[in-house]
């Protein structure tokens, strides 16, 4: 491998797949090589927590791209194996074999991992999380027709696992620390749809509870003992409490780093050649004017094109509005744009949130900051404009299902 001309992708999810495609098809003709510590080549995750593990997808549908793609495309893989350094100043990768491998420009995209439950019992051998393809195989496995599912935690893994925990049949209880699920990132009107959704397919929702400890014997976990004293049996405990972005190797090598490795709008982190993209970016984003760091699959799926032109000499900036998706039993909800809690006025309602059909809107004074539809489609595009325009627009026109949302955009 020529030194000089070597790209190298740290990571093997949905961004380093893109990547390698983007700087491909961008031109990138010398050496690429993707560098994954699973033994999977690069798959997208979301189907974990939902098609795949529901038992809709095969298998073959988490791949980024056909296994022949690589070598097609002249992409070398190195599965299996992890990263033990970056070397900044000599330009090189150090790999846990022994190896060095040069770059010319270097994209991290080490995605993150689940937080750990840290309480005594969290380490026996049924207490599963949900990262890897192997992770929503055991859960597959352990979601059974009346198999007792604790699921310590009520953000969209803990929700997304209990939904497919329920439809498979098991019996399923949610540990959450405020009185609703979701209640923070969504605020209390539309926390309380998903709280209604999940009570109403047969979800015993536990909130404002402390997990003491967890239970087992012979190695095995058997319960949950809270600090109040209640103790819920379980066959499985699936924890899903957040997840930290894997800045170690950045951190290590002197990169800024900042709740994820810092970039600007290009995808640059503060080292030259060195490059974000994906769960671990905590991006400059010129719309928002701000950093943000997002944790879904839409930031894996589009920052990878800037990072590349980027990594190609060119000046490309990422702008895109985040966007997120969730499917659980018959709700389907899309969210566009972006706001922090207590970073709104209120939530305007088109249509019924009883029924579970309705776009939502976070409003600043009289502008849309972001927008989810619930089992309404094909109103994500005029959400996005609505939300990039600034316009000022009036909450009964907003709330006005008669008004096409199009002609709400200036």
């Amino acid at each position: 491998m020529s030194p000089a001309s070597t790209f190298v992708i740290v990571g093997g999810g949905l961004a380093a797949g893109r990547a390698a495609q983007a700087l491909r098809e961008h031109g990138h003709t010398g050496p690429l090589l993707v560098i994954g510590d699973e033994p999977e080549r690069p798959y997208i995750r979301p189907p974990l927590s939902k098609g795949y593990l529901l038992g809709k997808e095969e298998r073959d549908s988490i791949f980024v791209h056909p296994a022949d793609w690589y070598a097609d495309n002249d992409v070398e893989l190195l599965l299996g194996t992890a990263v033990r350094a970056v070397d900044a100043r000599a330009k090189e990768v150090a790999l846990d074999d022994g190896r060095r491998v040069p770059y010319a420009r270097l994209l991290l995209a080490t995605g993150s991992s689940p937080r750990r439950l840290r309480v005594p019992g969290a380490d026996l051998e049924n207490v599963l999380y949900l990262r890897r393809v192997g992770d929503s195989e055991r859960l597959k496995a352990a979601f059974t027709e009346g198999a007792r599912i604790v699921v310590v935690g009520d953000g969209w893994i803990g929700l997304e696992t209990a939904a497919a925990a329920r439809t498979a049949g098991a019996e399923v209880t949610v540990l959450g620390h405020a009185e609703l699920p979701l209640l923070k990132v969504l605020g209390r009107e539309a926390a309380e749809v998903f709280a209604g959704l999940h009570k109403d397919h047969g979800v015993q929702l536990r909130p404002g509870v402390e997990v003491e400890r967890i239970t087992g014997t012979g190695g095995r976990a058997d319960g949950v003992l809270l600090a109040d004293g209640t103790r819920l049996e379980a066959d499985a405990v699936v924890v899903g409490v957040g997840i930290t972005p894997n800045v170690r190797l950045a951190e290590e090598a002197g990169l800024e780093v900042r709740n994820g490795i810092v970039t600007d709008e290009h995808l640059r982190t503060s080292v030259p050649d060195v490059y974000a993209a994906g769960d671990v970016a905590n991006a400059y984003h010129p719309f928002l004017e701000r950093h943000v760091r997002v944790e879904h699959w839409a930031n894996a799926l589009n920052q990878p094109e800037t990072a590349a032109l980027g990594m190609l000499g060119e000046d490309a900036v990422h702008d895109r509005l985040p966007y997120f998706y969730t499917d659980q039993y018959d709700l389907g909800m899309e969210y566009t744009g972006y706001t922090e809690p207590g970073g709104y006025d209120r939530v305007v309602f088109r249509g019924d949130p009883g029924e579970r059909r309705f776009v939502a809107f976070w409003m600043s004074g009289n502008r849309v900051l972001a927008g989810m539809n619930v089992n309404v489609w094909d109103v994500v595009d005029p959400i996005r404009a609505l939300v990039r325009s600034r316009a000022d627009v009036d909450d009964t026109l907003l709330a006005d299902s008669g008004v096409p949302l199009d002609s709400l955009v200036p």
